[in-house]
């Protein structure tokens, strides 16, 4: 078990150049947010925005596009039954997340396929949310992207067959075999592990408690992954994925000294000052 420390998180987030703009700073598309779950979508992009994404275009119901604009105007957006935008989308994308809010329907299934069969070997991939139980019983080929999985307990017994009694290092190092090497698999519990195939060892956080047991949770580290995602290209993707993880729980648990629940949304807020923080640490 590797432990995250400061030198990790300093490696990671670093001042920004005086001379880059938002191209640098990651292309993301971020799919979901069916009826009747659109808070979902909109607290992946909240968080992605807030991670210092640089483009943030959102496909969503068609009536969840007035809530999100009214959160976040700083997203593009557009309707998910419009096809031809969403496969433009997908080939300009450099980060597709795809599952928070997404509801395990027809639909639901067509999507992720259409996903899966768009996507190229230099984009990165987010799997998470409704989107992992389809990709569980639909049996789809896994595209030759990137791939990034953010199954909770649950979740991760439908992917990979092992009971929730029954998970442990062991079993997720076994079960990992069978996902293409580089397969990064953010394993959440109470002690969220985060692994790469073919990597003999993982990552363990150290924060986070049940003050974080509350809807949205997973949707805001979601988009939070998405956007360490798409920049801090001096460090690993694996690396990017790891920090991005420890610091959705080091806010939590900053917070949780007066709050006795964390919303989401409290955390969102926090991401661009404690990034902040670390990147004038690492000078």
């Amino acid at each position: 078990m590797k432990v995250i420390d400061q030198t990790l998180l300093e490696k990671v987030i670093v001042e920004r150049s005086h001379h880059s703009h938002k191209g640098d700073y990651g292309r993301l598309l971020l799919l979901g947010g069916t009826y009747p779950y659109g808070g979902a979508i909109i607290m992946s992009a909240i968080a992605a925005v807030k991670s210092g994404a640089g483009l943030v275009t959102v496909g969503t119901d068609k009536e969840n596009i007035p809530a999100l604009h009214s959160h976040l105007p700083e997203a593009m957006v557009f309707s998910l039954q419009d096809q031809q935008l969403l496969k433009e989308q997908l080939e300009k994308a450099e980060v597709v997340l795809v599952g928070p809010g997404l509801r395990d329907d027809a639909f639901g299934e067509y999507l992720v396929k259409q996903v899966f069969v768009n996507l190229s070997q230099n984009q990165i991939l987010i799997v998470d949310g409704g989107a992992l139980g389809i990709l569980a019983k639909a049996h789809l080929s896994i595209p030759p992207s990137q791939l990034i999985l953010t199954p909770h307990q649950k979740e991760w017994e439908r992917l990979s067959g092992i009971a929730i009694e029954k998970q442990n290092e062991a079993a997720t190092a076994s079960a990992l075999t069978s996902f293409p090497q580089g397969t990064i698999l953010v394993e959440k519990g109470p002690a969220t592990r985060i692994w790469q195939a073919g990597k003999p060892e993982y990552y363990q956080l150290q924060v986070g408690g049940p003050y974080q047991a509350t809807g949205g949770m997973g949707d805001t580290l979601a988009g939070m992954i998405a956007g360490f995602a798409g920049q801090f290209r001096q460090a690993s993707l694996y690396e990017r994925v790891v920090v991005a993880t420890h610091l959705h729980s080091a806010i939590a648990q900053e917070l949780a000294q007066e709050h006795y629940v964390v919303l989401p949304s409290q955390i969102s807020c926090e991401i661009p000052k404690t990034m902040k923080k670390i990147s004038q640490k690492g000078n």
